[in-house]
């Protein structure tokens, strides 16, 4: 069996529970990888970066990852068409990066917002979402303080978008004033996804729910039996 690799920056703190999602929910093989480690990506059958505050978000959130040696890996693993997906702290890194369009902003609140959230799957032809149905509704966590996606003019292609429990998309769905509702993007390949909530916290129903499990199934099967 190939595995998944997590990459681990100073101040990721969701490796552990995206390492559980993947090997002990959804039953792949998965390893962290220190980022000073990385020499080859080539073998990771996927890449995750999970959440928290790499390098304490000094600058930006993920400004200084992305200037990393591992990040410039990274990217050479993506633009060869791997699977790469960042939650949260991860998305803001893939910003950074540029291998994602828009940039993150603080929440319009100005302060830290962790609660669970609904979102609606607008793209199901990506390798992170062919198990779910176009509308289908997901309830996942968000933990974020630089949460609000802002975008310009460019158009950006929406994977999952903040609503309420019928669907509906509307400032009042909105937890951090991000731009659209949007709460996460696919690069133009759609080999490539960010997203806020946090899936790796949404596996089992003591958590609370287990829709982020079809987000780490859909790679699984995408890179096991449909690529």
């Amino acid at each position: 069996m190939r595995k998944a690799g997590i990459i681990v920056f100073p101040g990721t703190n969701c490796e552990y529970d995206t390492y559980y999602a993947i090997t002990g929910v959804a039953g792949y093989k998965a390893e962290m990888v220190w980022y000073k480690d990385v020499e080859f990506l080539d073998d990771y059958s996927f890449l995750v970066i999970p959440g928290g505050f790499s390098f304490g978000d000094y600058l930006r959130a993920g400004a200084i990852a992305a200037l990393t040696e591992t990040a410039s890996r990274i990217a050479d693993y993506a633009h060869n068409g791997g699977i790469v997906l960042g939650i949260c702290n991860g998305f803001q890194i893939l910003t950074e990066m540029n291998l994602l369009p828009g940039a993150f902003l603080k929440n319009r609140t100005c302060r830290f917002v962790s609660r669970w959230t609904f979102v609606r799957v607008e793209d199901v032809s990506s390798p992170f979402t062919n198990m779910f149905e176009k509308g289908e509704l997901c309830y996942i966590p968000i933990a974020h303080f630089d949460g609000m996606y802002y975008k310009g003019s460019e158009d950006v292609r929406v994977a999952f978008r903040y609503c309420d429990g019928d669907g509906n998309v509307s400032l009042e769905s909105n937890p951090d004033g991000t731009k659209d509702n949007i709460a996460g993007v696919l690069s133009t390949g759609g080999n490539i996804l960010g997203i806020m909530p946090h899936p790796e916290r949404a596996v089992e129903p003591i958590l609370g729910g287990t829709d982020g499990l079809k987000i780490f199934l859909s790679i699984i099967n995408f890179v096991e039996n449909i690529r």
